[in-house]
């Protein structure tokens, strides 16, 4: 949109390549009847109820012009159980990015629950890394990491078994009937890309979400307090990395689940 003006832009340059990726990724184990509430069928929560929160620094993108943003997403460990597919992978539940082209063409040609909040870049200091997102000028969430070592194999090994099978990001691809009245069109989606890891440490993580009012975010507020309301019943080890993402596989292109 605006479709008068015909498409955006595809040429020479325009790839899904993000050349320059930092990534900061939290995960914990919460309360399995918590977490259900806020999948919409036919998702169920994963045999571990897991929430995972990824900081995403994003340089030298290619359909940006080498230009970037910032992003925190939240996801869940689900099982997808349709008509005719069934796969296990991550339900985004939301995302905050900074970036509008991000977030429009995201939510409408993928499905991802995008929107905006201010997210500094990263910040590193005696070792610890931080990172935030606000919006309207009050806090949504801050996450930090330390205490960060190379893996050793057997945490490599058991990484790699537990995402094998289940590397089908999920999303919800909801539109609203024109006005907000009437039936509403909706469809569960994926969206594969491909991560390329130059460099990873693990380390202790924490997040913490922020308790908000609808004076502080008008539109945001039933969002983050639905997120600090998950328990965290145990922390995973956290993990700080370096690489590069396509997000555009010809082999396995977005699509809606069947």
């Amino acid at each position: 949109m605006p479709a008068h003006f015909g498409p955006r832009y595809i040429g020479p340059g325009t790839s899904g390549w993000y050349h320059d990726v930092t990534m900061m990724i939290v995960s914990y184990e919460t309360e399995r009847e918590a977490l259900q509430q806020y999948l919409p069928e036919p998702l169920e929560v994963a045999e571990t109820p897991l929430v995972t929160v990824t900081y995403a620094c994003n340089k030298q993108v290619d359909w940006l012009a080498g230009r970037g943003y910032n992003l925190i997403g939240v996801s869940a460990a689900v099982r997808y159980a349709g008509e005719t597919e069934q796969l296990e992978g991550d339900y985004t539940l939301v995302m905050w990015e900074n970036l509008t082209d991000a977030i429009l063409s995201g939510r409408e040609l993928q499905g991802i629950p995008k929107i905006y909040a201010d997210i500094p870049e990263h910040r590193i200091s005696s070792g610890r890394w931080d990172c935030s997102a606000q919006h309207f000028g009050s806090p949504i969430v801050a996450m930090s990491i330390d205490e960060l070592r190379a893996p050793t194999a057997e945490e490599i090994a058991a990484s790699a078994a537990e995402k094998a099978g289940r590397d089908n990001p999920i999303g919800w691809r909801y539109l609203p009937a024109v006005g907000g009245y009437g039936q509403p069109r909706h469809e569960i989606t994926t969206f594969p890309s491909a991560t390329t890891i130059h460099e990873a440490q693990v380390g202790s993580g924490s997040v913490n979400w922020a308790s908000l009012t609808w004076e502080q975010n008008p539109t945001q507020f039933h969002i983050v307090n639905a997120l600090a309301g998950l328990p965290v019943v145990a922390y995973r080890p956290a993990i700080v990395a370096r690489g590069s993402t396509n997000l555009v596989l010809p082999e396995r292109p977005t699509r809606a689940l069947k």
